[in-house]
């Protein structure tokens, strides 16, 4: 009875101590080896920006993980008679927690599964089940913006289904499908990828009719190993089309138009001179931009609040894919012109001091186009931004790089977190950039202290990208 009365406290302080173990485990996407290694890199989550997300399956976790916690120290309290070895035996056990998530995870594995095969069937069954209009999106950058583009125009004639913010996975969309899905005309989904057949897997739920294949370029280079393994698994979004489906694909970007010129099914090219649809006569500025949309061979001028050249071709690649779709040139460009900034993407938040927030995420060629958009500003002009991560071998040049063409644009740097700081650093130095304009931080506070003594009416901060807590 003493045992058990002692093990109630000692397994709750043990819980709590495990729940730094449990947001690793969760920003590692439920993956042992990668929770792992970070471990054994004692590179712990402790930041304040991610939390603890209490999904069906983390409770399911830490309710099996609880118990066995508790069996475990109940079992030393009432079967070790030494006070010196109960306490070693305790503090093994804090210690190897990553073990215990460990053991939990793969006695649970098997029923996850299960679970993940009945959410996914029924799923299935029920898109199965409807005449509607399914589209699939992927890219390495601009989903969820051109996803967002086209629900806008789509919307003009049609009862439309989306997968939300970046529901982009099998149980994203899973979910999407059983909980939003009813009387619609069409299904939207996103579809996200860190690993070869990825796509596959979302697209073999979806089934889609239509393909659109947004920016290719390194994001999560890391995991997949070349740009050429990033090009095959986004393919597998127009393999999985029947023969009667159609693909889009963004011609702007290298890696979209190889894979246009691979598929041999239906299909459109974007934002290329006398392609199927393109911009021209572009006019951007700090409100925006203003061009002529010419769709199979008409042409309609329009107007957007949305910044930068990156934020056209997925206006134009949208409106290729409504203009198949039998939605007007006017409603598309009425559509256009109501858009509003996807959030943390090229967002313009306020006025005075003007705040630009691309925070989202990041890529090589989206940091060069927000700061292309910082350069249409005038006044004091600030970047704040870790860099960009994931890139493998290639992370270091590429942040040396981003810190040169930050010093040819802006007069402060705020550098944060210590991944990329060197590099980005080092660039911004052999641009010959004022060293005493670079602050460096590594959390959110000391982020703010900087910018009060820098910033004033007259500042423009643009704040690029926005690491995880497992990044220092």
């Amino acid at each position: 009875m003493i045992a058990l009365i002692i093990t109630c406290p000692i397994a709750i302080l043990f819980f709590f101590w495990s729940l730094l173990y449990f947001k690793m485990y969760q920003l590692n996407g439920y993956k042992i080896m990668p929770f792992l290694n970070e471990v054994l890199l004692f590179n712990f989550a402790l930041g304040d920006k991610n939390k603890i997300k209490w999904t069906k399956r983390m409770v399911r976790f830490s309710v099996v993980y609880f118990l066995i916690s508790f069996a475990l120290i109940f079992i030393i309290l009432y079967f070790v008679h030494s006070v010196a070895l109960i306490v070693l035996n305790i503090v093994v056990l804090f210690l190897l927690a990553s073990i215990l998530v460990s053991i939990v995870h793969y006695i649970l594995l098997p029923f996850e599964n299960l679970v993940k095969f009945c959410y996914i069937k029924r799923a299935k069954s029920k898109l199965n089940k409807k005449k509607i209009v399914k589209i699939g999106i992927t890219g390495s950058y601009g989903k969820t913006s051109t996803k967002n583009i086209l629900t806008a125009m789509l919307e003009k004639e049609y009862k439309v289904c989306v997968t939300p913010l970046n529901y982009n996975t099998e149980m994203g969309i899973t979910k999407t499908i059983l909980e939003k899905l009813d009387d619609h005309d069409i299904f939207v989904a996103e579809m996200g990828a860190r690993h070869r057949q990825d796509i596959k897997k979302v697209a073999s739920i979806v089934k889609p009719d239509i393909a659109i294949i947004t920016t290719i370029g390194k994001a999560h280079l890391e995991s997949f190993g070349s740009l050429t393994e990033i090009e095959n698994t986004k393919f597998e979004l127009v393999e999985s089309l029947p023969a009667s489906g159609q693909a889009i694909f963004n011609g702007d970007s290298a890696g979209s138009y190889r894979l246009y010129n691979r598929f041999k099914g239906k299909k459109f090219l974007t934002n290329r001179e006398k392609s199927f649809a393109y911009a021209k006569n572009i006019e951007c500025s700090e409100s925006g931009s203003a061009f002529d949309l010419v769709v199979d061979g008409k042409v309609k001028k329009v107007k957007t609040r949305l910044l930068g050249r990156c934020n056209i071709d997925n206006i134009v690649t949208a409106s290729a894919c409504a203009y198949i779709l039998n939605v007007s040139l006017c409603d598309i460009a009425s559509a256009i012109s109501l858009l509003v900034p996807s959030p943390h993407r090229l967002e313009l938040m306020r006025s005075r001091p003007v705040v630009i927030d691309d925070s989202y995420n990041s890529n090589e060629v989206g940091f060069k186009e927000a700061l292309e958009v910082l350069s249409k500003f005038e006044g004091k002009k600030i970047v704040v931004t870790p860099g960009i991560v994931e890139l493998g071998k290639e992370q270091s040049m590429t942040n040396f790089k981003i810190g040169c063409q930050i010093a040819d644009v802006a007069d402060f740097i705020v550098i944060m977190n210590e991944t990329n700081k060197n590099d980005i650093y080092s660039g911004a130095i052999s641009h010959n950039f004022n060293k005493k304009n670079i602050f460096f931080a590594n959390t959110r506070a000391r982020q703010e202290e900087i910018l009060k003594l820098i910033v004033n009416e007259n500042s423009v901060v643009l704040f690029e990208n926005d690491l995880p807590d497992n990044y220092k």
